[in-house]
């Protein structure tokens, strides 16, 4: 059996408060983006094995799909030895939930495939073991998230209108360096109230709190953000904690954004 793990990318991101767990409530609104793994489940005839092909994921043994896997297996004993076949081709480390998506979808192809009959509910509690943002990818609609980044609700937001420039640099982004020096503060303005405006004013008002931590540790990555307001787009960001930064521009407009060399482009025209 076959799934699609698919991208996010953060519209806004605030960081409100730091936990006595250790972790931040956040808020911020998650859209999904048509950019693809490949993930295939088939049943092994012996032991338990995970490949790998396209971009690197890191080392297999902490790959979020077997982890999914193990913490299906210790619940549901039942669950066949599997050989699970991860393709990449969304950039990893990068704040685009790729590896993220491909726990999620793990969950579902084996929930489906061996008809374990999981509700949705306990679905999300093994996705939320996995990663923060992990359950978003079960929903997979444009929602604001809060919490960790787990609590979530559905919102109406559509830019069928428009096309989005992924950029990524290939820069790795320490997430737990650029948290310590984050200062949580309570903003203005909601981005529930900010994303109901029009495209042309987010440019001013919504805001993602890692960029300036990120940008004056990486300059290249401020300059991708410029360089995409530089060729039109409405709106630029960085997507999470980075190192990607996404424009949103007019599905009519022709743009000639340069490419630089071990960068990783992709345009997304598909966001119906």
């Amino acid at each position: 059996m076959v799934a699609f793990p698919n991208c996010k990318i953060n519209l806004g991101l605030n960081i409100l408060q730091k936990r006595e767990d250790g972790y931040h409530n956040i808020e911020t609104a998650f859209f999904p983006l048509p950019l693809c793994d490949v993930l295939e489940i088939v049943t092994a005839k012996n032991s338990t094995q995970f490949t790998n092909t396209g971009i690197s994921g890191g080392e297999i043994e902490t790959n979020l799909c077997l982890k999914a896997y193990r913490v299906l297996k210790k619940d549901f004993p039942q669950l066949p030895e599997i050989e699970m076949h991860l393709h990449k081709t969304i950039p990893v480390g990068a704040g685009l939930g790729g590896g993220s998506a491909d726990a999620a979808f793990t969950l579902s192809l084996l929930n489906k495939k061996y008809e374990l009959n999981i509700p949705d509910s306990n679905l999300f509690d093994y996705a939320s073991q996995l990663g923060s943002d992990c359950p978003f990818f079960l929903l997979n609609k444009p929602c604001l998230a809060s919490g960790r980044g787990e609590k979530m609700k559905k919102i109406v937001l559509s830019l069928s209108a428009y096309k989005i420039l992924i950029v990524n640099p290939g820069i790795h982004v320490n997430t737990k360096e650029i948290f310590q020096q984050i200062k949580p503060a309570i903003p203005s303005k909601k981005i529930k109230e900010i994303i109901q405006q029009p495209i042309e004013t987010w440019k001013s008002t919504l805001t993602n709190d890692f960029e300036k931590v990120v940008f004056s540790l990486h300059p290249e990555i401020k300059k991708i953000k410029e360089n995409l307001y530089m060729h039109k787009a409405i709106y630029a960001s960085m997507t999470g904690t980075g190192s990607t930064v996404f424009g949103i521009f007019r599905k009519e407009d022709k743009i000639d954004f340069p490419v630089e060399k071990g960068y990783f482009q992709k345009w997304i025209e598909n966001l119906d």
